[in-house]
């Protein structure tokens, strides 16, 4: 029996700001479409420090982009 992940990925919705030195929620802000997917910005709804990154793998956004595509 294979094992199948139970989510595609993970999104964070409080992280620990060093500006207002506790856990705050946070906005994930899109900083670059690239081939290789997606980088996105975490920054505290509160002060707007950036607390935190992640990459995807989704290409989708890059290849919708070349297409000229909406």
């Amino acid at each position: 029996m294979s094992e199948q992940p139970h989510y595609r990925s993970l999104e964070a919705s409080e992280m620990f700001c060093q500006r207002c030195r506790q856990a705050r929620p946070v906005r994930q802000h899109l900083l670059l479409v690239l081939p290789t997917g997606n980088k996105y910005d975490y920054r505290c709804a509160v002060c707007a420090t950036s607390v935190g990154s992640k990459m995807d793998s989704d290409a989708s956004d890059f290849s919708t982009l070349l297409s000229g595509r909406k």
